[in-house]
């Protein structure tokens, strides 16, 4: 097998500095020059760490059973290497969001160029998984979340990816400045995943989102050992966003949650409590406004007036999902 660390892109830092992205570079030596490849890609956000676990854990299982190993599979940790050393969520300095970029510009700034050597290196893989966690404010649990434009290609894979959720909202909402949607622009089929929280990991949901990755593989026959049996996900095609309830914090406090996100909830139940120190009294007790599933909760408890405190799949695009198995959607590839 070769095991190699590589040189995406680098660029001169003003104090006689250089900022460099690395991946590692796993493939088996009998692969050509036609082999199928992976990509697998974090750290876009500098205080999303939930990736890093997942880039370990492909790694070292792909190291266990070398053999198994038909294609190549590269593993890029640190898209913003400087944000992650920061536990910064943009490109510090420059106030930037570095997923606002793409596919950046090869005579363009620093921060353009390196995004254009990006885009250029993984152009021509079969696949990228592009994981991302929430922010420090909020936990989500394992999902998939794919545009309008892209869902007829990217369902059937993000239905073999051991997550939890799959939703696919509206083409209003894309942003063509996305990794994501730059690299499916180019015909590189390219999955975005939410998961957990930001600035931790959580172990669970990285050995979830890894046993999907290799299920994938296995699919493009880039694995051949033997794979987990993946969840089915529950799937919504919002696109006119009827199926999610928002729950937004109506006063100002702090935030206790009472249900874990995951849970299945019913009209009225109680979901947690707004609190006024001061006052020690619950200024405001949250209910759930309808029967769903509560995917994702507030993590951080300082709630300003109109804060996210979580979001409820509807009850009815749950339960359909779960009678249906298959939600009529062909899950070959």
């Amino acid at each position: 097998m070769i095991d190699e660390i590589i040189e995406v892109a680098g660029a001169e830092l003003p104090v006689d500095e250089r900022l460099v992205i690395r991946k590692r570079r796993l493939a088996s030596e009998r692969a050509g020059a036609g082999a199928k490849r992976i990509c697998v890609v974090t750290g876009i956000h500098g205080d999303e760490l939930e990736g890093q676990y997942v880039c370990h854990e492909v790694a070292r299982r792909i190291r266990e059973n070398p053999s198994a190993l038909k294609g190549i599979v590269d593993i890029y940790p640190a898209m913003n290497p400087i944000g992650i050393d920061s536990i910064t969520r943009g490109i510090p300095a420059f106030d930037l969001d570095m997923n606002r970029i793409f596919p950046g510009n090869r005579e363009g700034d620093m921060n353009e160029y390196m995004a254009s050597e990006i885009i250029r290196d993984c152009k021509g893989a079969e696949l990228c998984v592009d994981i991302h966690a929430s922010n420090i404010f909020l936990t989500e649990v394992p999902q998939i979340r794919i545009n309008q434009l892209h869902q007829d290609v990217l369902v059937p894979y993000a239905r073999r990816a051991n997550v939890d959720f799959i939703w696919v909202h509206g083409s209003s909402t894309v942003l063509e400045s996305t990794f994501a949607y730059s690299l499916n622009d180019i015909g590189v089929k390219t999955l975005v995943v939410e998961m957990g929280v930001g600035m931790r990991v959580t172990r669970e949901y990285g050995e979830q989102l890894t046993d999907g990755i290799f299920s994938l593989m296995k699919a493009a026959g880039i694995w051949s050992g033997s794979v987990p049996e993946v969840r089915e996900p529950v799937i919504s095609y919002d696109q006119r966003g009827e199926d999610v309830h928002y729950l937004n914090a109506p006063v100002s406090g702090i935030y206790v949650k009472e249900k874990a996100h995951g849970s299945l909830v019913r009209e009225g139940d109680y979901i947690g409590s707004i609190l006024d120190p001061l006052r020690g009294k619950d200024a405001v007790k949250i209910t759930a406004p309808a029967d769903g599933w509560l995917f994702t909760t507030r993590e951080y408890p300082v709630v300003d007036a109109g804060s996210l405190m979580g979001r409820i799949l509807k009850q009815e695009v749950y339960d359909r999902c779960k009678e249906n198995g298959e939600n009529g959607t062909e899950n070959t590839i």
